[in-house]
């Protein structure tokens, strides 16, 4: 009987793994309505909200709905790889400016021993965790592939509507996988081929930013099919 095969060459391995994790995804959030998008499980949550209701001190957006975002802050479950970008060679500056935070913070989170304790994060709608990840992944193409010279907080029109962002979401999603799937193996290894402003892109081969992009596909979107269990369990019903 003939199998199918697998790939086993580097960008092979990591559009397996995207495309499954897209597909996966996209079974996942089938029939998701917009009272169940921005569904709020507990108090305090982040979301899309309309701009002058946001709850959030640098919330974003080009249009009318906005997606609230809080203080600059490096999260606990960042200071290793803090630590990681130092010994590489980054300067303490460079993070300082890539997390909108102090020098001094920086050095804070450095000489931090033991295990760090858990970050106080607050929880995210579905819509939040959406969104997030579209304007990543929407910001990401622009400063890969595209132009290079849009705001990746601007380039996303977010939405109180579910069916228009999956929409939106799933045309940019798809966008991204058709250029990676374009990329060399040149490319690949090629330091600053992504020049996307957040976060350590523009100091790491390009493999290293599939990966991690790869990651924060998988594990937002892990949380908003969490999010979908809770919500259709919230009366104790069943599936």
């Amino acid at each position: 009987m003939e199998t199918e095969r697998v790939r086993t060459d580097r960008l092979g391995v990591l559009l397996d793994q995207f495309d499954c994790a897209r597909e996966t995804a996209q079974v996942r959030l089938t029939g998701l309505t917009d009272e169940e998008y921005l569904w709020e499980p507990v108090p305090g949550c982040w979301s899309v909200r309309r701009r002058g209701e946001a709850v959030t001190p640098r919330a974003f957006g080009p249009g009318e709905w906005v997606l609230d975002q809080g203080a600059p802050e490096i999260p606990a479950s960042e200071y290793a790889e803090v630590a990681r970008q130092v010994a590489g060679g980054m300067s303490v500056a460079k993070v300082a400016e890539d997390w909108s935070v102090s020098v001094e913070r920086v050095e804070e989170v450095l000489a931090h021993t033991g295990p760090p304790e858990p970050d106080e994060t607050p929880v995210t709608t579905i819509a939040w965790r959406l969104a997030h990840l579209h304007f990543c992944f929407a910001g990401g193409w622009e400063w890969t592939f595209g132009e290079k010279r849009h705001e990746p907080k601007q380039l996303v029109d977010f939405t109180p509507s579910a069916a228009v962002a999956l929409e939106r979401f799933w045309a940019d999603l798809d966008r991204w996988r058709d250029s990676v799937g374009t990329v060399t193996e040149e490319q690949l290894d090629t330091v600053g081929f992504s020049q996307y402003p957040y976060g350590s892109d523009p100091d790491e081969p390009f493999i290293g930013v599939l990966w991690g992009a790869n990651l924060e596909l998988i594990h937002h979107m892990a949380e908003i099919a969490l999010l979908r269990d809770l919500w259709r369990g919230r009366f104790g019903t069943r599936a």
